[in-house]
């Protein structure tokens, strides 16, 4: 499905120095499967995932879409690719103000043709209810709760039925207990439909879901074994892992039973020492 060769991406700053984000990435993404990308804030994470879903273009190397280069798509021809095969979930949700839910939803059905066109309202809410918001079509987005609406921006992203599914730290606004509610939701509906999806994650518990993990540091791209990390990657990302992707988690010590003694004979006092009074009972005071 997604094939990237060498990719680099380099912009000029304003006093000419050269800043490289990308330095000859290499990944594939199959249908249907599961990619993590993890790594600290301003590592190239969401350029990597611009360059993906056809919103920027690399400086060099091969981009292949199901074997086609992308180089060789025209700005219209790249524009309906992205509008029909992918599907984007941003941190930040980006919903339409002074919309409703079924309006947000609708919105991307609005560059449909045909009987997706005509049907466009139909297929909002049924993807709402899909989500668990079927009874909220009418409300104001403003007025629900973070998990709420980043179910919105999720049923925005697949209302077109993507073949991708591109995730940009989905979690990182929300807390844990509904950002694992939103995963659980991203993972059903991928692998329903046999979407590709790739989740761009700072959160080592969100990337342990996946079913390969890359890590982006420097630029650079490579594959990341989750069980084997050392100690160095997780202070490269700050964040609080859960159980399923601790790397290289020691145990907790077993507590020893202390080992027996016979009691000490009491010290005999001092010859020039008299032993102090005792009252009630012979208790010392």
């Amino acid at each position: 499905m997604i094939d990237l060769r060498a990719i680099t991406r380099t912009v000029r700053l304003p006093d000419d120095r050269m800043l490289h984000i990308l330095r000859g990435v290499d990944l594939t993404v199959a249908t249907g499967e599961h990619v993590a990308v993890v790594g600290r804030s301003g590592t190239g994470k969401s350029t990597l995932l611009n360059l993906l879903g056809l919103l920027d273009a690399p400086t060099d190397g091969e981009y292949l879409l199901e074997g086609v280069p992308v180089s060789r798509l025209s700005n219209r021809a790249r524009t309906l690719r992205r509008g029909a095969d992918f599907g984007f979930v941003f941190q930040q949700f980006n919903l339409l103000p002074g919309r409703t839910v079924l309006e947000n939803v609708v919105a991307p059905l609005m560059y449909a043709k045909g009987r997706e066109f005509w049907r466009r309202r139909t297929l909002a809410a049924q993807m709402l209810d899909r989500v668990g918001l079927g009874d909220r079509l009418d409300a104001m987005p403003e007025r629900l709760s973070g998990g709420e609406q980043q179910r919105i921006a999720i049923a925005r992203a697949l209302v077109r039925g993507p073949r991708v599914i591109l995730a940009d730290e989905p979690t990182g606004a929300l807390d844990v207990q509904t950002g694992q509610v939103v995963m659980d939701l991203l993972d059903s509906v991928a692998a329903e439909t046999g979407a590709a999806l790739v989740t761009i994650t700072h959160d080592l518990s969100v990337a342990a879901r996946a079913q390969r993990v890359y890590r982006l540091a420097d630029g650079v791209l490579v594959p990341l074994d989750l069980g084997t990390a050392g100690a160095e990657w997780v202070g490269d990302v700050p964040t609080a892992v859960g159980a399923a992707a601790r790397p290289r988690e020691l145990a907790p010590p077993v507590p020893r039973e202390p080992a027996h003694r016979e009691p000490a004979e009491p010290a005999a006092p001092a010859p020039d020492q008299q032993p102090a009074a005792r009252h009630d009972g012979g208790e010392r005071r």
